[in-house]
């Protein structure tokens, strides 16, 4: 599913193309998402004209001024930017028209979403309020996101770390691949009790997180089965991976086979030799 370098990515390729430009048509072909998508939802948007476009997590958040569209990808939705028309697929379920829309030389965003687990809502006032999103942790690339910070967030919690650094209200957006990925960078075992890491392992762990999603930012996300960029195209992070999916294959780094195991109903990766601690 899309995770947060994926989203942030879609962010930064879909808001040149929108941002400053009037919604002028917003058609709903399937409502029924996770959500239900708001009746009125083209009442609330056309005539305005789109501020920016925010990131929560692994929400986006459209500015129009008196109030904000919330979307969120799912496990399989994408955005893409139109600038001339291209007929609708399956499972080509919202279009936002910004300008007339690419049949009249402006924009349309389409949201495609095979499974439907995404949503797109509308919040009237203070996103921050919005029970989504008020008690998200901190973002992991921000400055609130520290060692002390981490290790304050896992202080007497006997869960295992992977299970822990996954968690929204401990830090946002840090998938199953990129939890693998940063505790193999950090040298971390992820059944560690996550209250058992000292400020130094949290140090490392803080380091290791921070590098890999920028890593993945850099690299356009990852692409393992359903995400497509703003522009349709495939991100490529997973061509640097170390452990995830990798099980059975050599480390990168010792050559040990990298092993795998379920910790909260989710594949884990990692290296029995590198990941000691």
């Amino acid at each position: 599913m899309p995770e947060l370098p994926e989203v942030e990515t879609t962010k930064r390729g879909i808001l040149p193309h929108i941002q400053g430009r009037q919604v002028t048509r917003v058609i709903v072909r399937q409502a029924r998402l996770r959500w239900p998508v708001p009746e009125l939802l083209a009442d609330y948007m056309v005539g305005r004209v789109l501020k920016a476009v925010e990131r929560r997590a692994k929400y986006l958040l459209f500015d129009l001024g008196a109030g904000w569209l919330m979307c969120h990808l799912g496990m399989s939705g994408s955005l893409r930017v139109l600038s001339e028309p291209m007929p609708e697929k399956k499972h080509d379920h919202i279009d936002i028209e910004f300008d007339g829309g690419a049949d009249a030389g402006g924009v349309t965003l389409r949201y495609h979403d095979p499974r439907r687990f995404g949503c797109m809502l509308w919040i009237p006032d203070d996103w921050r309020e919005h029970a989504l999103l008020k008690g998200l942790g901190p973002e992991p690339l921000s400055d609130s996101f520290t060692a002390q910070a981490l290790q304050s967030a896992l202080k007497g919690r006997k869960q295992p770390v992977k299970q822990v650094i996954m968690d929204q209200q401990v830090v946002v957006g840090v998938g199953n691949i990129y939890a693998s990925e940063s505790l193999f960078h950090a040298g971390i075992h992820p059944l560690t009790p996550a209250g058992q890491l000292d400020f130094s392992a949290c140090e490392r762990l803080v380091s290791c997180i921070k590098a890999t999603l920028e890593s993945a930012l850099q690299s356009g996300g990852s692409t393992l089965r359903d995400y497509l960029n703003s522009n349709g195209e495939t991100g490529y992070f997973q061509l640097q991976l170390y452990v995830y999916d990798q099980a059975g294959k050599p480390c990168r780094v010792c050559g040990t086979p990298v092993s795998t195991l379920k910790i909260g109903q989710r594949s884990s990766f990692f290296c029995e030799n590198c990941q000691l601690s």
